[in-house]
């Protein structure tokens, strides 16, 4: 009996690769490979090797299809999903020449100032990009490279994205995204293309660059021979555009232009987001205002630091990461590798508020609250975005979906049940970056719109908790001491 259909969804992320098998048709998740990556450096500096990705990718997808038991002539599509704004520079073989420079790396906050400067300030930058530039926009990284690495500038004969690296490896053909490429600094949201003057101030040739889809899951081509061997897939596999992860997120919960739109997310991973999927530009400095994969909106507020600075202060103090109470009175602002936003790249982590009462799993719970808080505090300009007031009745009452491991945290939903006073929707989807991924490739192979299909396959549902009071009082406290440290 023939096997259904599979396609297969790759979520490449900071931390490691993974590769979810799904039923085309229904989307059940068959299986899941996974392969890590390795993060090197210090002092601001957060690099990783392009190739262990490629690496990282097929031994993901080799574990994947021997635990879903489809034999490789069903999978029918492949799509990745890659961490955003990682600067990797090819040579004229097409391999990496140094390592790429992460969405982490804050090395290029410097850069990102003087971007914002030459072209006429944060406004300027707003209108044409949808974004600021700050250390973790590949604009930025660029500068840097040519600044401190300029033997590896010079040689450069291709710039990427990790996941344009990683779909270029599979089909031959450079390529990306309008949702990962409007991360870069150099795509116009406005013009839906490269904007020449930007690149002329970066001194980057568009001949460089990929071309760029008109969706993330339109297909751009089928595995090369190589790739299909080094896969032990068959050539004939559709390979659609693929991009961001958040994008992709945005769609395995069946945000976009033919599911729900306004309609805002939170998810607490190694980083802190919160996006919507909306037909409305945004146009404010505070955001990145983000296209998403299937050609509408994406605005969104991303922190540096969630769920790994927690878990850190959890490490420090010996206690387990749910053996957490309440702030109390103590304030900390876990801001352990600089901060996004609020744009602070040098910020360190600062506590205050402590007294003789104060227990360690107070100052663990107040770490929660300072993460929380910082990416709650953009929820209200996301909404903004969308057309929305966020002290409606209408706003108010539109849960916020919630996801990324600290999804999985009990300490993490109560924090932000109580900070934010909303209702919640907990996904059952736990993989919705690699499921997005496996929409986007279904697309590729079957033509269908992914966010639709993405609605149908049900990710997005989920366990729905009611509203609770919300902590005014700690809200108050932690927004007094990050305005005060923001000013000094």
């Amino acid at each position: 009996m023939p096997h259904s259909p599979v396609v297969i969804g790759v979520d490449s992320s900071t931390q490691s690769t993974k590769a979810l098998f799904a039923d085309a048709v229904t989307g059940r998740t068959l299986a899941v490979g996974r392969s890590p990556h390795r993060v090197d450096g210090s002092g601001g500096a957060r690099e990783s090797d392009p190739e262990q990705w490629w690496h990282a990718l097929r031994e993901a997808v080799a574990a994947g299809l021997k635990e879903s038991g489809a034999p490789a002539s069903a999978v029918l599509g492949l799509a990745v999903a890659g961490q955003q704004h990682g600067l990797v520079v090819l040579g004229r073989d097409r391999r990496p020449l140094r390592p790429a420079l992460l969405w982490n790396d804050t090395r290029s906050a410097p850069q990102a100032a003087a971007l914002t400067a030459a072209l006429g300030g944060p406004a300027a930058w707003t209108t044409r990009t949808g974004s600021v530039p700050v250390a973790a926009v590949t604009a930025a990284k660029w500068r840097w490279l040519r600044e401190n690495d300029p033997s590896a500038a010079e040689r450069c004969t291709a710039v990427r994205l990790p996941h344009d690296f990683l779909t270029e490896r599979l089909t031959g053909v450079a390529v990306t995204d309008p949702g990962d490429a409007s991360g870069t600094g150099w795509y116009s949201t406005a013009t839906g293309a490269y904007d020449p003057e930007i690149l002329q101030l970066l001194d980057l040739a568009p001949e460089l660059l990929p071309t760029v889809a008109p969706t993330g899951g339109t297909r751009v081509g089928s595995l090369t021979a190589e790739a299909a061997e080094a896969l032990g897939l068959p050539p004939t596999v559709a390979v659609a555009a693929g991009t961001g992860d958040n994008m992709s997120a945005a769609v395995g919960l069946g945000l976009g232009g033919a599911g729900l739109l306004d309609h805002p997310v939170l998810s607490l991973g190694t980083s802190g987001t919160v996006f919507a999927a909306t037909r409305t530009r945004p146009d404010n400095p505070a955001l990145n205002g983000f296209a998403s994969a299937d050609g509408h909106h994406l605005p969104l507020a991303c922190t540096l630091n969630c769920t790994l600075a927690v878990d850190r202060i959890a490490t420090l103090l010996g206690l387990d990461r749910d053996d957490a109470a309440p702030g109390g009175e103590a304030v900390l602002l876990p801001y352990l590798d600089g901060e996004r936003t609020p744009d602070l790249p040098s910020a360190s982590g600062l506590l205050t508020g402590l007294r003789h009462t104060t227990t360690p799993r107070q100052l663990l719970g107040a770490a929660y609250e300072g993460a929380v808080f910082t990416v709650l505090r953009a929820l209200d300009e996301v909404l903004h975005a969308c057309a929305l007031d966020p002290a409606s009745p209408t706003a108010a009452s539109r849960p916020l979906r919630l996801i990324g491991g600290g999804a999985q945290g009990r300490t993490w939903v109560e924090t932000v049940r109580r900070l934010s006073g909303r209702p919640l929707v907990l996904p059952t989807g736990t993989e919705l970056v690699a499921l997005g991924a496996a929409a986007l490739a279904a697309s590729a192979a079957t033509g269908d719109d992914p966010v639709a299909l993405a609605q149908e396959w049900g990710a997005g549902r989920g366990t729905e908790l009611p509203p609770m009071e919300r902590d005014l009082a700690a809200w108050e406290r932690i927004g007094s001491v990050l305005d005060r440290a923001f000013r000094a």
